[in-house]
């Protein structure tokens, strides 16, 4: 049987039913032991009508051992519903948004993450980033990721090339790294990426040689990193696919302004470490990642992603006597310089349960922080 665009085993004991999933193994069906029919005890529910669906949703998955996972699920059910019930959503909007959110998934690649896409064109992606990696003052802020980090990026060395455009303007770029006591952070692994000089990153040409626009560094003693690329230009994201043409619908460019990426790692410092497990040779992983990007640029104030915050926007100056001198460039050799401040994972801990805390309870939510995440205190 087919169910959209996957073939489904047919269920011998309802036909016009297909199976979800094919044969289980023995390990498959010792790990779906908690759907046994047999072994569970739901809670009982009948009559149900359009005021008493989402309490008997929520009674239903009230069994879920997990608080967080259950808080979660709780919350997302309570707001979907309100919001087909707001909408008065009808049938056919239903049935578009799910054929919406399958072609999103049809379309990723190990180089293509649709999904982060959506989540980005709709703001999601830098709302989960500010609430999840809050900054204290002083520091610097986050923003979103975007789809076009790999893990194949080579190290190199201090003064070295990570752009071999022979038409972008070459730009020195030199950055010192601190935590927020001023103290140089030594040792942090640093992935950078930029587009080339027609605002395409490597991964999006079929005819790519190998990684180009990217390159991973370590802070020295002193904090310091530098390198050459080329100056950042805007670009387009994709909007050949289910997230284009919904941009298009809203009468939304599709553009990003001038910026090149940052991501950090350094043990004991503010990262994300989620990934989509197994991650392919391209796929993207998460960690505390940034952009800067360049003031002035036309889509500063419209970025098709919601990126751009004022701590991240840098001016392109030219290098002048002192860093000729120093890194061996003209006077006149475009220049971008950066200090960046990081946070400690203890920091970010800290603020983001004193947070959560603040913002529950302007919502008379009574919560306590588990595995640094919000849960309801039942107690």
């Amino acid at each position: 049987m087919r169910c959209g665009s996957i073939n489904l085993p047919i269920n011998p004991h309802h036909p016009s039913i297909p199976f979800p999933f094919s044969k289980e193994s023995k390990t498959e069906r010792r790990d779906n032991s908690n759907m046994d029919p047999s072994r569970i005890k739901p809670p009982p529910m009948k009559d149900l009508t359009i005021e008493n669906i989402t309490e008997n949703v929520i009674r239903t998955n009230s069994l879920c051992e997990d608080e967080r996972m259950k808080y979660v699920l709780e919350r997302l059910v309570t707001h979907l519903h309100d919001f087909a019930r707001e909408t008065r959503l009808s049938s056919s909007e239903w049935m578009a948004g799910l054929k919406f959110l399958t072609e999103v998934g049809q379309i990723c690649t190990d180089v293509r993450q649709e999904f982060i896409l959506l989540s980005d064109v709709l703001g999601l992606s830098l709302l989960v980033d500010s609430i999840d990696h809050p900054k204290p003052k002083g520091s610097t802020e986050g923003t979103v990721l975007g789809p076009f980090h790999t893990h194949e990026a080579e190290e190199i060395n201090h003064g070295g090339r990570m752009s071999h455009d022979p038409r972008g303007e070459p730009l020195l770029v030199v950055c010192t790294l601190k935590d927020t006591t001023g103290s140089p952070i030594e040792g942090a692994k640093i992935d950078i990426w930029e587009t080339d000089s027609t605002g395409h990153y490597d991964v999006q040409h079929a005819e790519r040689n190998g990684p180009d626009g990217r390159c991973v560094l370590r802070s020295s003693h002193d904090g310091v990193f530098w390198f050459r690329a080329i100056t950042p230009v805007p670009y387009p994201i994709p909007h050949d696919g289910p997230v284009g043409k919904l941009l298009g619908k809203l009468h939304r460019h599709a553009y990003r302004p001038s910026h090149m990426h940052f991501m950090f790692e350094k043990e004991g410092y503010d990262h994300l470490i989620t990934y989509f497990p197994p991650p392919p040779p391209f796929f993207l992983a998460l960690r505390k990642a940034l952009a800067l990007y360049l003031r002035n640029d036309p889509f500063e104030t419209s970025d098709a992603v919601f990126g751009v915050k004022n701590s991240l926007l840098v001016d392109i100056g030219k290098a002048g006597p002192d860093y000729a001198r120093k890194y061996g460039v003209a006077e006149d050799h475009a220049l971008l310089a950066y200090d960046f401040v990081l946070v400690s994972e203890a920091e970010t801990r800290e603020l983001r349960a004193q947070n959560s805390r603040i913002a529950l309870d302007r919502l008379g939510r009574k919560v306590k922080i588990v595995n640094g995440l919000p849960v309801p205190d039942l107690d």
